[in-house]
């Protein structure tokens, strides 16, 4: 193991240790820099930099030889890393929360819990040290020993957004090197500091041997080359559907696993039956949590017909209570979008709804890059609001006339990541979601949950059927060896 660093007296986020760098477990000059600015005023924070082909060859290259003495490692030692990293990010998470804030435009609280969800997925890494690494297989000789093992699979790329960057990256980074391999990840060019630098920080102070995770910056060129860099194994992207399609192309060609977690348009079901005020609440946090830049933010509300005018109402209600403003300078409910090409995206999808038939109950406008929360009626099949992954503060409410017709709605989207059903009878709730094709389902709750404990990911255009968290890191990230073994030569003809 590497020297543990005492965490009192070294900067967690010092600029002067990584500002311009890449990291290959040595902090390392990037041949070109790119500034990071706060999306709520505009004000430089840093300059990062941008990794070149070179320098990402050369970072592959030391994880290459650092993760076979890794990977000899007893799990229990590589677990206990993951320990210290949880220790470590607890005690720095104010000053994270920071940059979680300045760079991203999160709210606290939403910067609290991607923080202790981080520290929740490296414990939850280090006790995959409690399951079985393989399995005795029959055989047909009794003096002949035959078992499988679980092996790592060599180098982890793993390529990250802007939204949630520090828990996306932790819930691909943790599992990786705790099951043996080395990780090369690629953060978002929005947020390297707290989606990257900060991971590199962490595991240096944690002792992580050298080399074993590499953090390379940069835009989609530098995604790219990690994709197709003969080194790496494995890819792990979360991000939009059309790039993850790239990714899993560029994957396939080099015969590469690729665990894909993408964009969702995620109903939830709001039945007749149910208590409204709570719906209300749950529907107004899934649609306007982090400015509704989440993949399994609440898409689409799908609203039985006989309550739709008071949920209208009540929700209209709340998103008009809900403050708009800059994090870093008040306790508002919403910050900025991360950019205004998301704004303008976002915006336009509004237009042309309304100019299809749509009207705005609420909001609508913006200033800058602060949106404002959203509430379009009248929305139907066909519309941009219905159609498209909007990841604004929008809710579009659609309205049903029974189950069959919620159901029906619900799957007109190729998307299949996450679904919510609010409902008084938890029976009709379980009977509706047995028939909605998604990969993670909530009755009475909203759609954006997360457990690492929990198997996440998608279905249909949503994900390739890979998951994350739970027993499901073994399957990802490790790769099947069979092996037997006899006390003597067998003997051939």
């Amino acid at each position: 193991m590497g020297p543990q660093q005492d965490s009192a007296v070294t900067a967690f986020l010092e600029p002067r240790a990584w500002e311009g760098c890449f990291y290959d477990g040595k902090w390392r000059p990037a041949s070109n820099r790119f500034e990071s600015c706060s999306p709520s005023t505009g004000k430089l924070l840093a300059h990062l930099g941008t990794t070149s082909k070179s320098e990402l060859a050369q970072a592959i290259a030391v994880a290459g030889k650092a993760q076979l003495n890794w990977a000899r490692q007893p799990i229990a030692a590589r677990a206990e890393v993951m320990r210290r990293a949880a220790e470590l990010l607890a005690l720095h998470s104010e000053e994270l929360a920071g940059w979680l804030v300045r760079e991203g435009g999160s709210i606290r609280p939403k910067a609290a819990f991607e923080i202790q969800s981080a520290v929740d997925e490296l414990h939850h890494a280090a006790g995959l040290i409690t399951h079985s690494e393989g399995q005795v297989i029959s055989s047909p000789d009794p003096d002949r020993l035959s078992f499988s093992r679980r092996l790592p699979i060599g180098i982890v790329g793993v390529i990250t957004p802007w939204n949630v960057p520090l828990l996306l990256a932790m819930r691909s980074v943790a599992p990786a090197l705790v099951l043996g391999n080395a990780v090369v990840l690629k953060p978002d060019p929005h947020t390297s500091v707290s989606g990257g630098i900060a991971l590199a920080r962490l595991f240096e102070m944690a002792g992580l041997p050298e080399g074993v995770f590499c953090m390379t910056p940069g835009g989609a060129e530098v995604g790219e080359a990690l994709v197709e860099a003969p080194g790496v194994r494995m890819i792990t992207f979360t991000g939009s559907t059309h790039v993850g399609r790239r990714v899993g192309e560029l994957a396939g060609r080099n015969l590469k696993r690729v665990a894909l977690e993408l964009g969702g348009n995620s109903p939830m079901l709001v039945l007749d039956d149910c208590d409204i005020k709570k719906a209300v609440a749950a529907g107004a946090f899934g649609s306007f949590h982090h400015q509704g830049q989440i993949c399994m933010a609440t898409s689409r509300h799908i609203v039985s017909r006989a309550i739709a005018d008071q949920y209208v109402e009540l929700l209209v209600q709340k998103a008009r209570s809900l403050a708009v403003g800059d994090p870093e300078l008040s306790d508002v409910a919403l910050g900025p979008l991360i950019n205004s090409r998301q704004r303008d995206r976002a915006h336009d999808i509004v237009t042309r709804s309304i100019a299809a038939g749509a009207e705005i109950a609420t909001g609508g406008k913006y200033n800058a890059l602060f949106y404002e929360p959203t509430v379009l009626t009248g929305v139907t099949p066909g519309m941009a609001a219905f159609d498209d992954e909007i990841f604004a503060p929008v809710a579009p409410i659609i309205v049903a006339e029974d189950d069959e017709h919620a159901l029906e709605l619900a799957a007109a989207t190729p998307y299949g990541l996450a679904a919510a059903i609010q409902t008084g009878d938890i029976g009709r709730g379980l009977r509706l979601a047995r028939r909605l094709r998604v990969g993670m389902i909530h009755i009475n709750d909203q759609t954006i949950v997360d457990l690492p404990q929990a198997p996440m990911g998608g279905m249909g255009q949503s994900g390739n059927g890979s998951r994350f968290g739970s027993l499901s890191s073994w399957e990802d990230f490790t790769e099947w060896q069979w092996l037997t073994a006899s006390s003597s030569p067998a003997l051939y003809p």
